[in-house]
């Protein structure tokens, strides 16, 4: 099934993958396609394994891998906070860290393998939409304090030089953060697996998986694999492959769009180069793109909406920060489906001796990919333990279907919490 979309239709010529017609041996067979399962087998073969086996239902990066806003950065969806209170100090830090170090293993592999991907290395900003400075010092000083990174403050004033609208009162910046055009990336990684050996399937989905003497049998529609291990890496696209693993997530809808080339008009706009995204709970996000346009995204649903909808809502989003954009046409808008867990954390593990999984990376999986990637393949090969610092956050039940109207619920309390807090500033402001 073909998608279009911004990432599509400038990627150029995405790798020709064969579909599986045959009966395969392998050491271990990656079920997914996208930033996780990529990641796990071009580790796996960087780590010396030859014998790896990729199966991908449609092509490589189909779902949230190739679609996404772009932004790599370290972190995950759960909140550093909130990563604190569960894990305490070390165990926080060791996470974290891991999510930064992924951020410069995708700096080296794009220079390593000559992946074009219109990086642009020119950090993220994160834009207070409320008037609460203390909401801004103190990330910044947790961030510092346990997790050893040092994102700057930008002012107000110099913010509003950078970033051309009064909607924004002050921000941070990290540096070391950038953005990309991620489809190609994702066509960079596969080119770089399959020249290590890795063999790559496209519209092959998985339909069984089955245990057997000695590992595991998956079986396509018209080929299988017999395999020691297997990782399933589906993300929000689930293959029914497994109950519990397809139970732990929540397939939720976020939507992009992007506007016409603006040339000299992105100026009025925008000032920076880097990627922004704002405080709220409901935030936009949004980057300018190295051929002149503005790529916007935001919201969350249940439901993946039609292009025209898409466009609809988030041109109104765009013009309450930048009204003057006003009749720039949008010549692509696009929704796609993440997986989400209840505790807001990637399910990153062994499920079964044999049998692993790496799901649930939310809106922030371009890096907690990555990391994935490394965990699980030294985790194979190298019998590395780091996966079990995860554990806390297992294949916890999405409660479907009654999740996903908790979602939807909880994404429009969270929206009306942050327009109440914006009102109540406007009408103290008076």
């Amino acid at each position: 099934m073909s998608i279009r979309h911004y990432y599509a239709d400038t990627a150029g010529s995405a790798p020709a993958l064969p579909t599986l017609h045959t009966a395969l041996d392998a050491d271990v067979c990656v079920v997914g396609g996208g930033f996780a399962g990529l990641n796990t087998a071009l580790g796996l073969a960087e780590r010396g394994h030859r014998d790896v086996v990729l199966l991908e239902a449609e092509q490589p990066a189909f779902g949230a891998s190739g679609r996404n806003g772009g932004f790599v950065f370290g972190g995950f969806s759960r909140g550093e906070a909130a990563l604190l209170r569960d894990l305490g100090r070390e165990r926080a830090r060791a996470l974290y860290a891991g999510t930064v170090e992924a951020v410069e293993l995708i700096r080296r592999r794009i220079a390593q393998y000559g992946i074009a991907c219109d990086d642009t290395q020119a950090g993220i900003l994160w834009a207070n939409w409320f008037d609460d400075r203390d909401l801004l010092r103190q990330r910044q000083a947790l961030l510092a304090d346990v997790f050893a990174q040092d994102w700057h403050w930008v002012e107000r004033d110099e913010l509003r030089q950078q970033i051309l609208t009064p909607r924004y009162h002050d921000a941070l910046f990290e540096p070391r953060a950038f953005h990309f055009h991620p489809l190609k990336y994702a066509h960079g990684l596969v080119q770089a697996a399959s020249r290590q050996g890795v063999s790559l399937f496209g519209d092959s989905p998985a339909v069984s998986l089955q245990r057997r003497e000695g590992g595991w049998r998956v079986t396509t529609l018209s080929g299988r694999v017999d395999a020691r291990e297997v990782v399933l890496a589906c993300g929000g696209y689930l293959a029914r492959l497994h109950r519990r693993v397809d139970a732990g997530v929540l397939p939720i809808a976020t939507y992009v769009m992007v506007t016409e080339p603006l040339g000299a008009r992105m100026d009025t706009a925008l000032r920076t180069r880097a990627a922004i995204y704002d405080t709220r709970f409901a935030f936009d996000y949004y980057r300018p793109l190295p051929d002149s346009r503005l790529l916007w995204g935001g919201r969350i649903s249940v439901l993946d909406r039609a292009p025209r909808s898409v466009e609809r809502l988030l041109y109104g989003d765009m013009l309450k920060v930048f009204p003057q954009l006003e009749g720039v046409r949008i010549d692509h808008a696009w929704s796609g489906l993440m997986s989400y867990a209840r505790h807001e954390m990637p399910q990153i593990g062994q499920v079964e001796p044999g049998l692993w999984v790496a799901q649930a990376f939310g809106g922030h999986g371009v890096a907690p990919t990555t990391f994935a990637g490394e965990v699980i393949a030294s985790a194979i090969a190298q019998g590395d333990r780091r996966w079990r610092e995860f554990a806390a956050y297992g294949l916890v039940s999405a409660m479907k279907p009654a999740g996903f109207l908790g979602a939807q619920v909880s994404y429009w309390w969270a929206e009306a919490k942050d327009a109440w807090k914006a009102r109540m500033e406007r009408r103290e402001g008076v």
